[in-house]
Protein backbone atom coordinates (compact mmCIF):
# COMPACT_ATOMS: atom_id res chain seq x y z
CA UNK A 1 0.00 0.00 0.00
CA UNK A 2 2.71 2.50 0.95
CA UNK A 3 4.75 1.98 -2.23
CA UNK A 4 1.60 2.49 -4.30
CA UNK A 5 0.83 5.69 -2.39
CA UNK A 6 4.34 6.89 -3.12
CA UNK A 7 3.72 6.13 -6.79
CA UNK A 8 0.23 7.63 -7.07
CA UNK A 9 -0.18 9.93 -4.06
CA UNK A 10 -2.90 10.32 -1.43
CA UNK A 11 -6.62 10.56 -2.17
CA UNK A 12 -6.82 14.23 -1.12
CA UNK A 13 -3.81 15.07 -3.29
CA UNK A 14 -5.22 13.30 -6.34
CA UNK A 15 -8.78 14.64 -6.08
CA UNK A 16 -8.79 17.64 -3.72
CA UNK A 17 -12.21 18.78 -4.95
CA UNK A 18 -13.78 15.73 -3.33
CA UNK A 19 -11.36 14.73 -0.57
CA UNK A 20 -9.69 18.06 0.23
CA UNK A 21 -11.99 18.88 3.15
CA UNK A 22 -10.76 15.99 5.31
CA UNK A 23 -9.23 16.90 8.66
CA UNK A 24 -5.81 15.48 9.61
CA UNK A 25 -7.57 12.92 11.81
CA UNK A 26 -9.89 11.90 8.97
CA UNK A 27 -6.97 11.58 6.56
CA UNK A 28 -5.25 9.21 8.98
CA UNK A 29 -8.55 7.33 9.39
CA UNK A 30 -8.88 6.91 5.62
CA UNK A 31 -5.26 5.79 5.32
CA UNK A 32 -6.04 2.97 7.75
CA UNK A 33 -9.22 1.97 5.90
CA UNK A 34 -8.17 2.01 2.27
CA UNK A 35 -6.06 0.09 -0.20
CA UNK A 36 -4.77 0.39 -3.75
CA UNK A 37 -5.40 -2.55 -6.05
CA UNK A 38 -4.23 -3.32 -9.57
CA UNK A 39 -6.52 -5.08 -12.05
CA UNK A 40 -5.72 -6.79 -15.33
CA UNK A 41 -7.41 -5.93 -18.62
CA UNK A 42 -11.03 -7.17 -18.76
CA UNK A 43 -10.99 -8.12 -15.06
CA UNK A 44 -14.21 -7.88 -13.06
CA UNK A 45 -14.13 -5.46 -10.11
CA UNK A 46 -17.67 -6.14 -8.92
CA UNK A 47 -20.73 -7.80 -10.42
CA UNK A 48 -24.30 -6.59 -10.62
CA UNK A 49 -26.00 -7.80 -7.45
CA UNK A 50 -22.85 -7.86 -5.30
CA UNK A 51 -23.05 -6.19 -1.90
CA UNK A 52 -20.80 -3.11 -1.68
CA UNK A 53 -17.75 -3.45 0.54
CA UNK A 54 -15.81 -0.43 -0.72
CA UNK A 55 -16.27 2.78 -2.65
CA UNK A 56 -13.67 3.17 -5.38
CA UNK A 57 -11.78 5.81 -7.33
CA UNK A 58 -9.91 5.14 -10.57
CA UNK A 59 -6.21 6.00 -10.37
CA UNK A 60 -5.12 4.91 -13.83
CA UNK A 61 -6.67 3.00 -16.70
CA UNK A 62 -10.36 2.75 -17.58
CA UNK A 63 -13.34 1.19 -15.81
CA UNK A 64 -16.55 0.38 -17.66
CA UNK A 65 -19.90 0.24 -15.89
CA UNK A 66 -22.33 -2.08 -17.65
CA UNK A 67 -25.63 -3.87 -17.27
CA UNK A 68 -26.84 -7.11 -18.83
CA UNK A 69 -30.13 -6.75 -20.67
CA UNK A 70 -32.49 -8.97 -22.61
CA UNK A 71 -30.80 -11.97 -24.22
CA UNK A 72 -27.64 -11.40 -22.16
CA UNK A 73 -26.88 -8.32 -24.24
CA UNK A 74 -24.43 -6.01 -22.48
CA UNK A 75 -24.99 -2.25 -22.34
CA UNK A 76 -22.07 -0.03 -21.32
CA UNK A 77 -23.51 2.71 -19.13
CA UNK A 78 -20.39 4.78 -18.56
CA UNK A 79 -16.63 4.74 -19.00
CA UNK A 80 -14.69 6.02 -16.00
CA UNK A 81 -11.35 7.81 -16.25
CA UNK A 82 -8.75 8.54 -13.55
CA UNK A 83 -10.13 10.20 -10.39
CA UNK A 84 -13.75 9.24 -11.18
CA UNK A 85 -15.61 7.74 -8.22
CA UNK A 86 -17.81 4.64 -8.46
CA UNK A 87 -19.68 2.24 -6.22
CA UNK A 88 -20.68 5.01 -3.84
CA UNK A 89 -24.42 5.11 -4.59
CA UNK A 90 -24.81 1.49 -3.52
CA UNK A 91 -22.56 2.10 -0.51
CA UNK A 92 -24.66 5.03 0.70
CA UNK A 93 -28.02 3.35 0.10
CA UNK A 94 -26.84 0.02 1.48
CA UNK A 95 -28.16 -1.74 -1.62
CA UNK A 96 -26.47 -4.19 -3.98
CA UNK A 97 -24.58 -2.88 -6.99
CA UNK A 98 -26.96 -2.11 -9.87
CA UNK A 99 -24.27 -2.57 -12.52
CA UNK A 100 -21.05 -4.44 -13.22
CA UNK A 101 -17.67 -2.73 -13.04
CA UNK A 102 -14.84 -4.17 -15.10
CA UNK A 103 -11.60 -2.93 -16.63
CA UNK A 104 -11.12 -1.97 -20.26
CA UNK A 105 -7.33 -1.94 -19.87
CA UNK A 106 -4.84 -2.54 -17.02
CA UNK A 107 -6.24 -0.36 -14.24
CA UNK A 108 -5.35 0.79 -10.74
CA UNK A 109 -8.13 1.57 -8.26
CA UNK A 110 -8.17 3.22 -4.82
CA UNK A 111 -10.61 1.33 -2.54
CA UNK A 112 -12.04 2.83 0.67
CA UNK A 113 -13.99 0.64 3.07
CA UNK A 114 -17.69 1.34 2.93
CA UNK A 115 -18.01 1.85 6.69
CA UNK A 116 -15.20 4.44 6.69
CA UNK A 117 -16.75 6.29 3.74
CA UNK A 118 -20.17 6.38 5.42
CA UNK A 119 -18.59 7.75 8.60
CA UNK A 120 -17.00 10.60 6.62
CA UNK A 121 -20.33 11.41 4.95
CA UNK A 122 -22.03 11.53 8.34
CA UNK A 123 -19.44 13.66 10.13
CA UNK A 124 -17.96 16.00 7.50
CA UNK A 125 -20.57 18.31 6.00
CA UNK A 126 -18.30 19.72 3.31
CA UNK A 127 -17.27 16.24 2.20
CA UNK A 128 -20.93 15.15 2.20
CA UNK A 129 -21.83 18.08 -0.06
CA UNK A 130 -18.98 17.20 -2.44
CA UNK A 131 -20.29 13.65 -2.68
CA UNK A 132 -23.79 15.01 -3.33
CA UNK A 133 -22.44 17.16 -6.17
CA UNK A 134 -20.67 14.15 -7.70
CA UNK A 135 -23.82 12.06 -7.45
CA UNK A 136 -25.92 14.81 -9.05
CA UNK A 137 -23.47 15.06 -11.95
CA UNK A 138 -23.58 11.28 -12.46
CA UNK A 139 -27.38 11.34 -12.40
CA UNK A 140 -27.49 14.07 -15.06
CA UNK A 141 -25.16 12.05 -17.30
CA UNK A 142 -27.28 8.91 -16.82
CA UNK A 143 -30.51 10.74 -17.64
CA UNK A 144 -29.02 12.22 -20.80
CA UNK A 145 -27.65 8.87 -21.99
CA UNK A 146 -30.95 7.12 -21.31
CA UNK A 147 -32.80 9.53 -23.59
CA UNK A 148 -30.13 9.48 -26.28
CA UNK A 149 -29.76 5.70 -26.41
CA UNK A 150 -33.50 5.12 -26.65
CA UNK A 151 -34.49 7.93 -29.04
CA UNK A 152 -31.54 8.42 -31.39
CA UNK A 153 -31.03 6.36 -34.53
CA UNK A 154 -27.96 4.18 -35.01
CA UNK A 155 -25.85 6.87 -36.67
CA UNK A 156 -26.69 9.39 -33.98
CA UNK A 157 -25.86 6.96 -31.18
CA UNK A 158 -22.50 6.00 -32.66
CA UNK A 159 -21.57 9.61 -33.38
CA UNK A 160 -22.41 10.50 -29.78
CA UNK A 161 -20.26 7.66 -28.45
CA UNK A 162 -17.28 8.79 -30.53
CA UNK A 163 -17.67 12.36 -29.31
CA UNK A 164 -18.01 11.13 -25.71
CA UNK A 165 -14.74 9.23 -26.06
CA UNK A 166 -13.11 12.37 -27.47
CA UNK A 167 -14.40 14.52 -24.62
CA UNK A 168 -13.40 11.98 -21.98
CA UNK A 169 -9.97 10.84 -23.18
CA UNK A 170 -8.89 13.49 -25.66
CA UNK A 171 -6.62 12.88 -28.64
CA UNK A 172 -3.24 11.32 -29.29
CA UNK A 173 -0.34 13.57 -30.22
CA UNK A 174 -1.68 13.99 -33.75
CA UNK A 175 -4.65 15.94 -32.35
CA UNK A 176 -7.22 13.80 -34.17
CA UNK A 177 -6.93 10.14 -33.10
CA UNK A 178 -9.09 9.33 -30.06
CA UNK A 179 -6.80 8.34 -27.18
CA UNK A 180 -8.91 5.30 -26.30
CA UNK A 181 -8.68 2.24 -28.50
CA UNK A 182 -11.94 0.34 -28.01
CA UNK A 183 -12.94 -2.97 -29.55
CA UNK A 184 -15.88 -2.90 -31.94
CA UNK A 185 -17.87 -4.93 -29.40
CA UNK A 186 -17.27 -2.40 -26.62
CA UNK A 187 -18.10 0.48 -28.94
CA UNK A 188 -21.32 -1.29 -29.92
CA UNK A 189 -22.21 -1.95 -26.28
CA UNK A 190 -21.60 1.70 -25.51
CA UNK A 191 -23.88 2.74 -28.39
CA UNK A 192 -26.73 0.28 -27.73
CA UNK A 193 -26.36 -1.60 -31.00
CA UNK A 194 -25.06 -4.91 -32.32
CA UNK A 195 -21.39 -5.29 -33.18
CA UNK A 196 -22.23 -5.76 -36.86
CA UNK A 197 -24.18 -2.48 -36.89
CA UNK A 198 -21.28 -0.67 -35.23
CA UNK A 199 -18.83 -2.03 -37.82
CA UNK A 200 -21.14 -1.13 -40.69
CA UNK A 201 -21.83 2.40 -39.40
CA UNK A 202 -18.14 3.06 -38.76
CA UNK A 203 -17.45 2.01 -42.35
CA UNK A 204 -20.16 4.38 -43.55
CA UNK A 205 -18.64 7.25 -41.56
CA UNK A 206 -15.21 6.41 -43.03
CA UNK A 207 -16.67 6.31 -46.55
CA UNK A 208 -18.19 9.74 -46.00
CA UNK A 209 -14.82 11.14 -44.91
CA UNK A 210 -15.91 11.75 -41.31
CA UNK A 211 -13.21 9.55 -39.80
CA UNK A 212 -10.35 7.19 -40.61
CA UNK A 213 -9.95 3.71 -39.14
CA UNK A 214 -6.71 1.88 -38.40
CA UNK A 215 -7.49 -1.24 -36.39
CA UNK A 216 -8.85 0.02 -33.06
CA UNK A 217 -7.56 3.52 -33.72
CA UNK A 218 -10.23 6.00 -34.85
CA UNK A 219 -9.17 9.36 -36.26
CA UNK A 220 -11.86 12.05 -36.37
CA UNK A 221 -11.71 14.04 -39.63
CA UNK A 222 -14.94 16.02 -39.45
CA UNK A 223 -16.02 16.66 -35.85
CA UNK A 224 -18.51 19.30 -36.93
CA UNK A 225 -20.49 16.84 -39.04
CA UNK A 226 -20.30 14.12 -36.37
CA UNK A 227 -21.64 16.66 -33.87
CA UNK A 228 -24.49 17.49 -36.27
CA UNK A 229 -25.33 13.79 -36.71
CA UNK A 230 -25.27 13.25 -32.95
CA UNK A 231 -27.48 16.30 -32.34
CA UNK A 232 -30.08 15.37 -34.96
CA UNK A 233 -30.13 11.75 -33.82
Amino acid sequence: MRKYQEEFGKLWELNPRLWGSLTPEQKSFIDNNSEIRRYRKNEMIHKEGDSPTHIMMVLSGTVRLSKEGVGQRVQIIRLLKPFDLFGYRSAIVGDVHSSCASTLEPTVVYRVRREAFIQLVQHNNEFCFSVLLAMSKDLAISESRTVNLTQKHIRGRLAESLLTLRNTYGFDEDGATIAMYMSREDLANMSNMTTSNAIRTLSQFAGEGLLAIDGRKIKLLDEEELTRISRLG
